[in-house]
């Protein structure tokens, strides 16, 4: 009879011993009992006979997971703090029962051209185990990367392209399919079992070499991996917002490190952290010669005269442009104006979200939604004001400014599938729609053909946020927002705010800003201090708030990390849970690892490396 440690999928719960007459490999999955449920779980190591009586392993099933990936598992429990069985959960494992085929794939007669400035970029990335492409918007970067994938996969290797978001995958798909044919495969969270079926097999048979995705596509079975890109590098989308809360740009570097292969990050706006610490190449300029003028308006977030006047002016000229707002629906808030009631999700401390079409008021947190109220739950008055400005109300605003103006929106509320958003953009492009008025939906990559306005509200409510990374956050989004426009011709950058000086003085170097942004977070926060975020949830907040006490005080006793704060969160209450939490900084993450072991507990969550502080 043989012993086995068992890390089941999923489970919170450390890594339990069974038995078994047969002789199991280590990665292989099985299927075990726990309180007579039949969970599937993964064999991480072979121990002693056990003082207690154990139960027996069920049926093996026909796939494994690699050493690399159990590897990069462990690594994921220790550093991001959750359990082995957890971090296994992420991967898609390799299967028994598909012989990996290789299978010659014949690409076109004509290469992707390169410029002088990317051909060098091409041997910088060469020479280089982890690079960073540094390349303005519309610089050429995808053809970099498709220049490197020929050569990696002239290796018989292949190669993965990460984007951060689902929405990216469309038109980066049709440019790599142009170029590899049908040796490209996408995956995604909102693909159907079916699909997901027919692109795991060619991933498992060989015929997929060059695989696209968001960063779940990171732990797909790749045999022969030859090379990672992490495009939009900067974007916070590769951070996972819940457990285990990996960044999967640290983790492609993590990867690459332990496959000896080279990874590439890309981005126009890289994060500071990715500046400081890896070598990168400034890829500068854009393949069309035409120019943006940024024009700045000082006033709050509104609809202003001199908005409704300049789209018209553009729509007028035979032109197009995009809006971006930063909230959805119509309005944010709704107040009471006798008196002062402000209307919050009954299960969390926001505001909810008003959305006329479908008259009701939505939590964007926990989904709660309620019938649009006609007076103050308060008070019974009828003096509801809303505040706040989202992107229906603009969108309703700007369809009254012209008959023949067609403006749509687009954002999560409207854009649900793959199939609305790809509707929207080749619709856009073929000039059906004039404005596009959406969240940040509308800076993530996409390439619009015919902009020559954009405009850009809300700035100075990120500017405002309590976050070190603030300015970061700002200047990044309007760099990628005006880099959407004057692709073909000239355009203009209508920016709404007060910070018109901040602003200005970075917009043409954004090296200058990382430099100088180097400089003011020194020895206070990242890329040199490492922090870590502890979570503490219960419906009972006292239950919360005393178990995050108990830290704290613990915590004090250690002399190689500091608390920064404590307290409730900025939203103190969602999905009717109350939340505490801990912000620690070390100069080392051993150090801040160490400490939070010592204080672990079943009530609080481990957010390493945070970037989201409400």
């Amino acid at each position: 009879m043989y012993f086995y440690h068992i890390a089941l999928l999923g489970s919170p719960l450390e890594p339990l011993t069974y038995h078994s007459d047969d002789f199991l490999s280590v990665g292989r999955e099985v299927e075990v009992t726990l309180t007579k449920r039949i969970q599937q779980g993964v064999v991480i190591g072979e121990c002693e006979k056990p003082e207690f009586t154990t139960q027996p392993i069920g049926m093996t099933r026909p796939f494994f997971y690699s050493d690399a990936q159990i590897q990069c598992a462990r690594f994921i429990s220790e550093y991001y703090g959750c359990a082995l069985g957890e971090a296994l959960n992420l991967y898609v494992p390799y299967s028994i029962e598909i012989e990996p085929i290789r299978k010659e794939i014949s690409l076109p007669s004509i290469n992707v051209i390169l410029s002088e400035s990317q051909a060098k970029a091409l041997d910088f990335i060469r020479s280089h185990p982890v690079s960073l492409l540094f390349g303005d918007t519309g610089a050429g970067k995808s053809e970099i990367y498709m220049r490197r994938m020929d050569e990696i996969l002239s290796e018989g290797k292949r190669a993965l392209l990460l984007l951060p978001e689902i929405s990216l995958t469309p038109q980066m798909e049709s440019r790599f399919r142009e170029h590899f044919g049908d040796a490209v495969v996408v995956w995604h969270s909102k693909m159907t079992p079916k699909q997901k079926k027919v692109t795991l097999e060619k991933i498992y048979n060989g015929e997929a070499h060059i695989i696209v995705g968001p960063r779940s596509a990171l732990f797909l079975p790749i045999s022969d991996l030859g090379l990672i890109v992490v495009d939009e590098e900067h974007d916070e989308s590769y951070k996972s917002s819940s457990r285990p809360r990996y960044n999967a740009r640290d983790m492609a570097v993590y990867i690459g490190s332990l496959l000896k292969i080279p990874v590439v990050l890309g981005s126009a706006t890289p994060s500071l952290g990715s500046y400081a610490k890896y070598p990168f190449f400034r890829l500068r300029g854009g393949f069309y010669e035409s120019k943006r003028t940024f024009v700045f308006e000082f006033s709050l977030e509104a609809l202003t005269p001199s908005i409704d006047r300049i789209i018209m002016k553009n729509f007028s000229d035979g032109h197009q442009g995009i809006v971006f707002i930063p909230t959805r629906a119509n309005f944010k808030y709704t107040v009471c104006e006798s008196c002062g009631y402000h209307v919050e999700c009954p299960f969390c401390s926001v505001g909810m979200s008003q959305h006329k079409n479908s008259r009701a008021l939505k939590c964007h947190y926990c989904n709660y939604t309620e019938v649009l109220p006609k007076v103050c739950p308060k008070c019974q008055s009828g003096a509801l004001r809303t505040t706040r400005l989202g992107t229906a109300e603009a969108v309703e605003h700007f369809s009254r400014l012209s008959e023949t103006l067609r403006v749509q929106q687009f954002d999560r509320d409207i854009i649900t599938t793959q199939n609305k958003l790809i509707k929207v953009l080749e619709a856009f492009n073929r000039h059906e729609i004039d404005l596009l008025v959406g969240t940040q939906m509308l800076s993530k990559g996409h390439d619009y053909h015919d902009i020559a306005l954009a405009v850009v509200m809300g700035l100075d409510n990120l500017l405002s946020q309590s976050d070190y990374r603030a300015r970061e956050k700002a200047l990044s989004l309007l760099v990628q927002i005006a880099g959407r426009s004057g692709r073909k011709q000239n355009a203009t950058v209508f920016v709404q705010s007060f910070n018109e000086h901040f602003f200005r003085e970075y917009l043409d170097d954004y090296e200058k800003f990382l430099i100088d942004e180097l400089r003011i977070r020194n020895d206070r926060y990242p890329p040199t201090k490492k922090l870590a975020r502890l979570l503490y949830a219960h419906k009972n907040g006292l239950k919360a708030k005393e178990a995050m006490e108990e830290a704290v005080v613990q915590l004090q006793r250690i002399d190689t990390v500091q608390i920064v704060g404590f307290g409730a969160s900025a939203i103190e209450r969602i999905a009717d849970k109350y939340r505490f939490q801990i912000l620690l900084r070390s100069d080392k993450s051993t150090d801040l690892i160490r400490a939070i072991k010592h204080v672990k507990s079943s009530m609080m969550e481990i957010d390493m490396d945070p970037i989201e502080f409400t």
